[in-house]
């Protein structure tokens, strides 16, 4: 047995893989166990969790492995400042102290945290694969492909910011790169900056956003930020940005070349700009990837492609990928982000290193991403009475079919079944769901249970056997990584009158028959259940298409605005007496809001670090 442990971390979203034999067992992201959104910490928790899931200790591995080089990411921090001094000196300041505590000498650091779960590690067992191999490990290694173009995009990991791989087999070569500080995730992060966001977390707001605007400014981008050429390479006018050596994203020249400052988180309102904005960026990350993907399929000839890295999670142009129909078949590795590169360091030893081969299977090895921690019956009981729930616990069927007759009562549920997810998506084990049939449900959902921006989107959870009927889109969509409109069909046609009002007052004009996983373009982010992979969410849709003719259900996170997914039965139970849920569904336990002791109700809307 040759077991495996996968670690990312201090930078955002530290997550623990382990591999056994090349077989993933576990993986989860530390946020989850710790309740801290994007927690950068060493993973104890993380780690911890996936060797219990094995039944191993410390000891017990040969290979730990990180996800990238901690000296190569110092060396272009130096040159970054040196080619830009005296600029930065302040930043440089605060970067050189963070790294000569802390991260210059991440070795060492790695040893000590790891010797706290065992006294005894050996520092001999720590490995190091570089940041973008890692995204292009996750990527390739669990695809069902045997060759696959796998194709890297996010911020900047130690110089790459962009990456072309090939793979063939068990071998995967990196063949191309684009360094900082030209990165179009960088690009993107800055308007997320620029229109009030989060970086590194509220990317998908603009995403969500941009359907409500038109790209007025997608030129002016393209003529002052971003020089792309026919093959989808690109590189950035560095004179509007600040993120290389400043503590802004961008500068007083970018908000000059847009008319406008920062818009200030939270204080002010989104307006118009700010979606026309959102559209502009959209539309490059768009076109850039389209030429990029073009160009690697008239290049290779490869019939399949293989995302990585955290622009991989920009699902619209996903979408606008596989419709191009250059490749035959297209794989997102579902924790895309820095948590999946934990996972690609552990295959990269397994089969780069150790060289072993690979065997693929028809969907993929992530599992259905299902890779976290699961509760037994008697654990979830014992959890919900010492929260003080009151419930009854019912066999299977029977919660399947109260579950079902409730969604179709307009009730909003908390869904806990099985594993949980390893990735940023809920994919129906830690899942709030809910008819998508339902005018307001959109509106209550993001105001009263999530306590969100108005205009964000949710998902349908569709049966993989009906989602051609409902959706332009004939392929599997497991890990809700694509957009695809709403067949013709099922469109409700706007008036003029709708037609005439902008931005978010189009939010509530039915586009469907399923206007709360609708987006105001006709499109949808989906995710398809396939009863092999998800048997009792696939039951559940369903039983609710029993009732309804309708195959699909509302998924979004189980959690509220800037909580981490829920990741046990307690957490569970908080989300459910701190929000407008009405039913709680775990394991075949069910709780309905109304008797429930009112004194247990909390103040979830303030928990949290809004995101």
């Amino acid at each position: 047995m040759t077991a495996i442990l996968g670690i990312s971390g201090y930078y955002h979203d530290s997550a623990a893989a382990l591999v056994i034999d090349g077989k993933i067992i576990a993986a989860a992201q530390e946020e989850r166990f710790s309740r801290k959104k994007h927690d950068p910490s060493f993973p104890h928790h993380a780690v911890n969790y996936v060797l219990s899931e094995a039944g191993i200790l410390l000891a017990d591995i040969d290979y730990v492995a990180f996800y990238d080089k901690p000296f190569l990411k110092f060396e272009r921090l130096l040159e970054t400042y040196v080619a830009h001094a005296p600029k930065g000196l302040r930043s440089f300041s605060m970067a050189m102290s963070v790294w000569l505590r802390e991260k210059l000498f991440q070795k060492d650091l790695l040893h000590q945290e790891l010797k706290k779960i065992d006294k005894k590690f050996n520092r001999e067992k720590l490995l190091f694969s570089e940041h973008h191999f890692s995204h292009a490990a996750s990527a390739y290694y669990p695809s069902p492909f045997d060759e696959a173009i796998v194709l890297t995009l996010d911020g900047v990991g130690e110089w790459a910011t962009t990456t072309v791989g090939i793979g063939k087999g068990n071998k995967l070569d990196i063949i191309k790169e684009i360094h900082f500080p030209h990165s179009l995730g960088l690009l993107y992060s800055a308007f997320t900056y620029y229109t009030g966001f989060k970086v590194n977390s509220g990317e998908y707001k603009l995403m969500g956003l941009a359907p409500y605007g038109e790209p007025k400014y997608k030129n002016i981008i393209l003529d002052q930020l971003i020089d792309v050429k026919a093959d989808g390479s690109y590189r950035l006018n560095q004179k509007y940005f600040n993120y290389a050596t400043g503590l802004t994203m961008t500068n007083k020249k970018f908000s000059q070349l847009f008319g406008q400052n920062p818009r200030k988180p939270e204080s002010e309102n989104i307006t118009p700009f700010h979606m026309d904005i959102a559209a502009s960026i959209q539309a490059v990350t768009e076109e850039v990837m389209l030429l990029m993907t073009q160009n690697l399929a008239q290049e290779f000839s490869i019939p399949n492609l293989c995302l990585a890295g955290g622009v991989a999670l920009n699902c619209v142009a996903n979408g606008k990928i596989l419709k191009q129909g250059l490749f035959k078949n297209i794989w997102i590795q579902p924790a895309a982000g820095d948590a999946g590169g934990a996972l690609g360091a552990a295959l990269a030893v397994w089969h780069k290193e150790l060289d072993n081969p690979r065997q693929t299977t028809q969907t993929d090895t992530m599992q259905g991403a299902y890779l976290g921690p699961q509760y037994s019956q008697a654990q979830i009981e014992q959890a919900l009475s010492a929260c003080g729930g009151i419930f009854e616990t019912v066999p299977e069927d029977k919660m399947i079919e109260l579950t079902a007759q409730a969604l179709t009562q307009e009730k909003t549920i908390g869904w806990f079944q099985g594993r949980m997810e390893f990735g940023p998506r809920a994919l129906g084990a830690r899942s709030i769901i809910a008819d998508p049939r339902s005018k307001t449900m959109q509106k209550n959902l993001n105001l009263k249970v999530k306590y969100r921006e108005s205009f964000r989107p949710f998902a349908p959870s569709v049966l993989r056997e009906d989602v051609d009927k409902w959706f332009e889109l004939d392929a599997d969509s497991p890990y809700m990584l694509f957009v695809a409109d709403v067949q013709p069909a099922h469109r409700i046609s706007m008036t003029p009158e709708e037609q005439a009002l902008f931005g978010i007052d189009k939010l509530n004009i039915s586009r469907s028959n399923i206007p709360a996983v609708t987006h105001i373009d006709y499109s949808a982010r989906i995710q398809t259940v396939d009863k092999n992979t998800n048997q009792k969410y696939h039951a559940l849709i369903t039983k609710f298409k029993e009732y309804t003719q309708c195959p699909m259900l509302i998924n979004t996170s189980f959690n509220v605005r800037g909580e981490p997914i829920v990741a046990t039965p307690e957490d569970a139970f908080r989300c459910f007496m701190g929000t407008d849920i009405d039913m709680l569904v775990i394991g075949n336990s069910v709780l309905y809001k109304h008797q429930q002791n009112k004194a247990l109700k909390e103040n979830y809307e303030e928990k949290y670090e809004l995101d």
